[in-house]
């Protein structure tokens, strides 16, 4: 017994201790470099410290952005419409087959098959040159925040047009050859949504009623009565629209575009839009007359596609509304002290599930004129932010005071998210934190 004793107690050289030593390190060695270099498709997805080059590079953003779609789609190898030599951005070339070609690019990209007829496109955009009005370029940016928030708010996408796609089609001819290329660039869009950079998302609850539109192609907003009874150079605005991507825009868009100014006719269809339109105010051909036009002089053609959307302010005219923002501030402010639910606070991404609750409670304000509802869209018409040289039928600096109270207004729904409002509509920079349970 006690030799097996003995045998149980260790006895080490020095040359074992080295041994064992040297092992040791080694191992650490390799576990250190194991732990912090690899392996990649690991410790690419844990990391979760900031860098400026790195960005951070959690689990969650990184599966977030799985997710999404947009680190996943690639481009299938099949031919498309996109490999055709011929094929032309112009809004002076005709299109044809476009609904086939759409269709078949659509079939190699599965990805974009859910929601696909609800899928917009939002386009607006402003001259290629500085502004001459020396506030001008901050209003402009300040009417394109509005519209991204609204987009972001409603998952839609939005591209801003700063360059002219034709030479000669400027001003308010500049939106048709943007719209003929967005078509090409995006056919995975349903609808191509032209708004102008003047007009002011004033309810960013509001949704577009696109089932409403299922049987046409073309959605403006006007007075069917002012079109074809009165014949009148205000029926409908061309300044906000919607349009079908599809073969029938297409060529609906080339017959329109003929009126421009690159057309060698142009001269000539001023007083063509004139004589049809009697109240027509400026002596040129322009895209509004151009529209109506059409839709008076060719109406078995185009108009049974056309919606004339005048149930809501699709488009609404800016010194009607302005000066009614403070009252519906407070109506939907004792609508929320009424109803919790309304007041909770909630994500920002969660804004569509609120004004559908919201909704409920709207029903009996109605829409357009005479409503206590948000407008939809304040369209500031004539005022000419980027050059200041505003319609001279409005005094001093209304349009832009107009202008910031509608932009406060608007902004004053998204601040809400955030914690925060504009306790004065006049005044940009001063906001107040909102208080728990606000306005209970």
């Amino acid at each position: 017994m006690a030799r097996m004793a003995g045998r149980g107690k260790a006895s080490w050289s020095r040359r074992d201790i080295y041994t064992l030593a040297g092992s040791t390190w080694a191992l650490l060695t390799v576990f250190t470099l194991w732990f912090f270099n690899g392996p990649p498709t690991i410790l690419a997805r844990t990391r979760t410290y900031v860098t400026a080059s790195d960005g951070v590079l959690s689990l969650n953003c990184a599966m977030r952005a799985e997710r999404s779609g947009v680190m996943s789609f690639s481009d299938p190898p099949n031919s498309t419409f996109y490999d055709d030599p011929n094929l032309s951005y112009s809004v002076e070339e005709p299109m044809e087959n476009w609904d086939e070609k759409r269709r078949e690019w659509l079939e190699h990209h599965p990805i974009f098959a859910s929601g696909g007829n609800e899928r917009i496109l939002l386009l607006t955009g402003s001259q290629p040159s500085p502004c001459e009005n020396p506030s001008g370029d901050h209003l402009l940016l300040r009417l394109f925040k509005n519209k991204v928030d609204y987009c972001r708010i409603h998952g839609y996408d939005i591209y801003y047009g700063n360059s002219f796609l034709h030479p000669k089609m400027t001003s308010f001819w500049a939106k048709l050859p943007l719209i003929r290329a967005a078509m090409l660039a995006h056919p995975e869009a349903e609808w191509i949504w032209w708004i102008d950079s003047d007009a002011v998302f004033t309810d960013m609850e509001f949704k577009l009623p696109l089932r409403r539109y299922s049987d046409h192609n073309l959605v403006v907003h006007g007075s069917p009565q002012e079109i074809y009874e009165k014949r009148s150079w205000v029926a409908v605005n061309a300044g906000v629209f919607l349009i079908r991507n599809c073969q029938w825009s297409m060529d609906f868009m080339r017959v329109w575009a003929r009126m421009g100014p690159q057309s060698p006719d142009f001269e000539k269809w001023g007083p063509i839009q004139k004589s049809a339109l009697p109240n027509k105010l400026c002596p040129g051909s322009d895209d509004q007359s151009g529209l109506i036009y059409l839709l008076l002089k060719e109406r078995e053609t185009w108009a049974d596609k056309v919606y004339i959307e005048g149930e809501y302010y699709l488009h609404g005219y800016w010194l009607e509304i302005v000066g009614t923002l403070g009252n519906i501030t407070e109506t939907y402010e004792r609508m929320e002290k009424e109803v919790r639910t309304l007041r909770r606070r909630h994500p920002e991404v969660a804004v569509e599930g609120y004004a559908a609750a919201r909704e409920t409670y709207l029903r009996k304000a109605g829409y357009g004129k005479g409503s206590w509802r948000r407008p939809f869209v304040t369209h500031f018409t004539g005022c000419q932010p980027c050059s200041g040289n505003h319609n001279p039928i409005y005094e001093g600096d209304s349009c832009r005071v107009g202008m910031e109270r509608a932009l406060n207004f608007a902004d004053n729904q998204v601040l809400r998210s955030y914690g925060f409002i504009h306790p004065d509509l006049r005044n940009l920079s001063h906001v107040s934190p909102v208080p728990f349970d606000f306005p209970a």
